[in-house]
């Protein structure tokens, strides 16, 4: 059974977010590996364990906030599975993903592997400069 128009029209609003959230992860991923890269190259130049741990403090912000983007993309995932269903029962329009919050949680989000993995590596290589420099 074909979808009407309101019902498409709702998943290209939805996808729309999908995608925005998907470029504010990719754009805040830039941002985290600039400024790392910046406090490592500063602190392992000046062997700074103060500069060091400074870098750590808008690692941690990166991590989350980027945590908080994904979640919501899986969020809105969830809703775009619900929506396209011929036999849905969300509301034509909605924005609501409310009823998915308990299936996908913030922390289950940032301490994925793909998040650990890329935040991780440069959180340890900060560590490292911090232990050498003491």
């Amino acid at each position: 059974m074909p979808l009407d128009a309101d019902r498409i029209k709702h998943l290209e609003f939805i996808q729309a977010v999908i995608t925005r959230m998907g470029t504010n992860s990719f754009l805040i991923k830039g941002w985290a590996l600039t400024l790392a890269a910046a406090f490592l190259a500063l602190s392992a130049g000046r062997l700074s364990w103060q500069i060091a741990l400074a870098g750590a403090v808008p690692l941690l912000c990166f991590w989350s906030l980027d945590g908080y983007f994904l979640r919501q993309e899986k969020l809105f995932r969830h809703l775009y599975d619900d929506a396209r269903r011929p036999d849905s029962t969300v509301e034509v329009l909605s924005m609501n993903v409310g009823p998915y919050v308990t299936q996908v949680t913030w922390s289950q989000v940032t301490l994925s592997r793909t998040l650990v993995l890329f935040y991780g590596a440069l959180l340890v290589a900060d560590l490292a400069i911090v232990a050498i420099s003491l």
